[in-house]
């Protein structure tokens, strides 16, 4: 299994509690993703956000830096919000962080969005929300599966192409191209059906209700003739990892206090409630904050329900101490993942 990590870019508080800059958010993102290639770690993605506390707003020119700053690990956008963006330019993008990474270590993650900000900041309709998906994704897929470099695609929500270029080309000629979905079941029957890798963002409840879903996906693409070896799940969750279980809790509650607090006033979200953060940091709750051998177990255990091939932690929320992710990120590398092949060597 893969383990990674993942970040929107998150702005750290100064001593007084305020807000730092949006330019250390990035400058602290980028340091962690050259940390998590040094030390080891698998995967690392970046999310799309547009706010003061959330700055990662375009993934594909932050992947494109780490493409050159990075020797092996696999660089991909968690995720893009392919409805309010253009196909073509995110495919043009990450095709080129594909090259200059040396080919074979970036990806595309499609995902519709949980947050609206860029359906008023990119002037679309959202209300249109569903159908700005569907063709955006079709539009991608098509891009990528084009065996040249040359595109024809319609649709009614962009500008149609008509033989025209789209370059350049990855290394390899295509992108891996997952679906993001926060739970819905029609978005595990369309990744099944389009034979995409699935990724499932779990931020509440318990993991394992994915369990049907995951079976949905896996069943929908079996019915439309998937190749069995490209149904592949990952799981994005949010977690922190430190030496001790006390540790842990202590460090990332500030910073789950403050994204609710955040969230609250974006979205209508009650006032954040400690017990449901007790609650969600213990098994079988969504959150993976522990020791490296409880994080470990506890990612063994959903795979046991899900099979996932990749399982990555959001860390650095709500202005999390830029000492604190980079820890995290080391244990997750050096103590988690070996952990993680060891016990499931043992099933």
């Amino acid at each position: 299994m893969e383990i990674g990590s993942y970040s929107f870019g998150d702005t750290q508080r100064n001593s007084d509690g305020s807000l730092g800059s949006t330019a250390q958010a990035i400058t602290n993102l980028f340091q962690a993703i050259k940390v998590a290639d040094q030390s080891g770690l698998d995967y690392f993605g970046i999310g799309e956000h547009h706010t003061t506390t959330m700055p990662a707003s375009s993934p594909g020119a932050l992947i494109n830096a780490a493409a050159a700053a990075t020797k092996q690990i696999i660089l991909g956008s968690a995720a893009s919000i392919i409805s309010t963006d253009d196909p073509v330019r995110v495919y043009q993008q990450f095709a080129t962080a594909d090259i200059i990474s040396g080919g074979g270590r970036v990806e595309i993650t499609a995902g519709r969005g949980s947050s609206v900000e860029t359906f008023p900041l990119f002037g679309y309709d959202l209300q249109e929300y569903d159908e700005l998906y569907a063709q955006k994704l079709d539009l991608l897929m098509t891009i990528n599966n084009s065996t040249n470099e040359n595109v024809t695609w319609s649709g009614s929500k962009r500008p149609a192409l008509a033989d025209l270029a789209v370059v350049p080309r990855p290394v390899q000629g295509t992108l891996p191209i997952w679906l993001a979905t926060g739970g819905n079941a029609a978005s595990s029957a369309r990744a099944g059906q389009l034979g995409l890798p699935i990724s499932y963002g779990i931020i509440g409840g318990a993991p394992h209700r994915f369990a049907p879903l995951a079976e949905l996906y896996r069943k929908s693409g079996a019915a439309a003739g998937r190749n069995e070896q490209d149904l592949k799940i990952s799981v994005a969750a949010l977690g922190l990892v430190a030496p001790t279980k006390q540790e842990a809790l202590d460090r990332f509650y500030p910073g789950w206090y403050n994204l609710n607090v955040e969230m609250g006033r974006l979205r209508g979200w009650p006032a954040p409630d400690k017990r449901a953060y007790d609650s969600q940091a213990e098994a079988p709750g969504a959150y993976y904050v522990g020791s490296p051998d409880e994080v470990a177990e506890r990612i063994v255990h959903l795979h046991g329900y899900l099979g996932h091939m990749r399982h990555f932690l959001q860390t650095d929320i709500g202005g999390l101490p830029q000492e604190h992710l980079l820890e995290s990120i080391t244990l997750l590398a050096t103590e988690v993942k070996p952990r993680v092949q060891r016990l499931l060597a043992q099933k």
